[in-house]
């Protein structure tokens, strides 16, 4: 009998393959799993990575952006020589599509000085006057203020030798301003009565009547109200901070009395403000605006008890060079903007805000109150658009640069043109600035167009740029047009700074008394007037002008106004006042 033995090295069965090709291709189909799977898991790490990345770069340069905005300053400095190096080549481009504006603006200050540098008309526009560089000790002697002597004797040397004059110099000093308390004496008068019945007395007393006041039974004379108002509204001094200073001075006078005479001076000069946004709106060439926030607070309730401020808004609105007028509104919304532009017809300056478009554009709903006649015309702000290139600048991106660069030669065509008449200005524009202009508006459309699917910065900064292209070339229309709306954000300053000392305003009511004196206080300013003589004096003639007349209380016409009226009678706190006639219809107010 034979052994069965199994030799290992005899091929297998069919079977035996087939089970073995099956674990392989299993093995092989785990293997690729576990590779996909790993593979997968590659690409969420590295999705994660770079997500990290970009948040980084991005947390990176929001940094950068706060340390810029804290600790640099307000205006977007940039080193132009290094920008000139940087684009030297991209600057002879640009030089070739317009000769320089040297010859042509010293030509036309050059025949400025032939005609005086007095354009008629609206072209009336003074030259800034060069800044003199301080050097050396300043000279006293030349300032105006009220002098006291005062004379040093040597002891010694009197008596015993000849005095021949004096050494002098100069201190600055300065006086406790104090308060003053008048005396309001009406003369008493005792007077024959003829028709006195039998056993009655034939004389009676009469008492000299109250002259008529502009606030009646209040304890403050006009200086006084004055003085508070533009404390707070001028200088950002706060009611209880004055409560303080008063007490001081030996007055109790509490602020919640200070905030009663200060909303009923607002809502009475108001009549004032309404007469010059009358004016502006039926007779300015262009209004610049912009808007800031400001916290109001609630009414009181029994029921919800204390209430976080609501929220308002102060607009601005510069009529020309003629009035500043401020404007309160509880909604920064197109209904508020439309109702405040109503019925002007003219050009517009702001920023890109969507609120202002109702004013270029039908609005969809018809209820928003636009008229259908009112034309008018957006001009865009240069500022706004080099602020965000500046912005995008920080992340060292080339294209930024070179905008910055583009900008800053437009900007130095206007600074060459600072004291040339509006219409050779606007000559100069179209022959200069325009080809400059357009190079750039074109360059940016392209870019953009680049990064238009790229978020960040530099899509903000080269979108805006296409979106207010027809704006931003506005300016070229006229000479008269400014170039950015700058002045608006600097009325808007005030507000600003004030808010962060009196923190909110105490009602609507209040909001719109405080614009109408911010409106007032900012026109003195753009008209060179002293805030408080002017709220001083026209409270005291307030109550004795027409009403037919509130222009010609209005800051613009404040000096030949003034100059009508008799000197002694508004010297005094109190009395009656002689209102001069309407001046000549050459010189009145339009």
């Amino acid at each position: 009998m034979h052994a069965c033995v199994h030799d290992e090295t005899m091929p297998a069965s069919a079977d035996d393959l087939r089970a073995r090709v099956a674990e392989l291709e299993a093995a092989l189909k785990s293997a690729a799993a576990r590779e996909a799977a790993a593979q997968s898991r590659a690409e969420a790490l590295q999705f994660t990575h770079d997500k990290l990345r970009d948040a980084y770069a991005q947390l990176k340069l929001e940094i950068e952006l706060l340390r810029r905005r804290i600790f640099a300053a307000s205006a977007e400095r940039v080193d132009t020589g290094q920008l000139r190096l940087e684009f030297e080549a991209k600057m002879k481009q640009l030089d070739a599509l317009a000769p320089r504006a040297a010859d042509d603006a010293v030509a036309a200050k050059d025949a400025d000085e032939t005609t005086g540098g007095q354009p008629a008309g609206d072209e009336r526009e003074p030259a800034r006057p060069p800044r003199k560089k301080p050097s050396g000790r300043r000279n006293l002697a030349d300032v105006d203020l009220p002098e006291e002597r005062i004379e040093i004797l040597d002891p010694e040397q009197e008596g015993q030798s000849e005095r021949i004059g004096f050494e002098e110099s100069y201190k600055i000093g300065r006086r406790k301003a104090g308060l003053v308390k008048y005396v309001v004496a009406r003369a008493k008068y005792r007077v024959h009565v003829d028709d006195a019945a039998p056993g009655e007395s034939a004389t009676s007393v009469v008492t000299a009547p109250m002259p008529p006041s502009t606030f009646t039974r209040c304890l403050a004379a006009p200086c006084l109200i004055a003085k508070i108002a533009t404390d707070k509204f001028a200088d950002g001094l706060p009611l209880y901070r004055q409560e303080e200073r008063f007490a001081r001075e030996g007055l109790h006078l509490d602020r919640g009395t200070m905030a009663r005479w200060l909303e009923e001076l607002g809502q009475v000069l108001g009549a004032i403000v309404l007469a010059m946004r009358h004016e502006a709106l039926t007779t300015a060439f262009c209004i610049a605006t912009d808007a800031t926030g400001i916290s109001v607070q609630p009414e009181r309730s029994a029921t919800k008890g204390r209430r976080p401020c609501d929220r308002g808004h102060f607009f601005v609105m510069l009529a020309d060079r003629d009035h500043v007028l401020y404007e309160y509104t509880r909604r920064e919304t197109s209904a508020a903007v439309a109702a405040m532009f109503k019925g002007f017809s003219g050009y517009v300056q702001a920023d890109a805000k969507s609120v202002y478009d109702v004013l270029f554009n039908a609005p969809a709903n018809p209820g928003l109150g636009r008229d259908d006649d009112d034309k008018r015309a957006e001009v865009g702000c240069w500022a706004h658009a080099r602020r965000k290139f500046y912005e995008a600048a920080i992340a060292k991106d080339k294209r930024a640069r070179e905008a910055l660069f583009r900008i800053q030669r437009i900007f130095a065509l206007e600074e060459e043109w600072s004291g040339v008449p509006p219409s050779q200005r606007t000559e100069l524009r179209k022959k200069l600035a325009a080809p400059e202009v357009d190079a750039f508006l074109d360059w940016a459309a392209a870019e953009y167009r680049l990064v238009e699917g790229i978020r960040g910065l530099l899509r903000t900064a080269f979108g805006y740029v296409v979106r207010q292209r027809a704006a931003l070339r506005r300016y070229l229309d006229d000479g008269r047009l400014r170039i950015d709306n700058n002045a608006s954000e600097r009325a808007l300053r005030g507000i600003a700074v004030g808010r962060k000392a009196w923190l909110f305003v105490g009602s609507d009511i209040h909001a719109d008394a405080t614009a109408n004196l911010f409106s007032l206080i900012a026109s003195c300013r753009l008209h060179g007037l002293d805030p408080e003589a002017y709220l001083r004096d026209v409270i005291r003639v307030f109550i004795h002008w027409p009403r037919t007349r509130y222009l010609e209380l209005a800051p613009r016409y404040w000096a030949a106004t003034r100059a009508r009226l008799d000197e002694a009678e508004l010297k005094l706190p109190l009395g009656n006042l002689t209102v001069p006639p309407p001046p000549e219809e050459q010189g009145s107010p339009r």
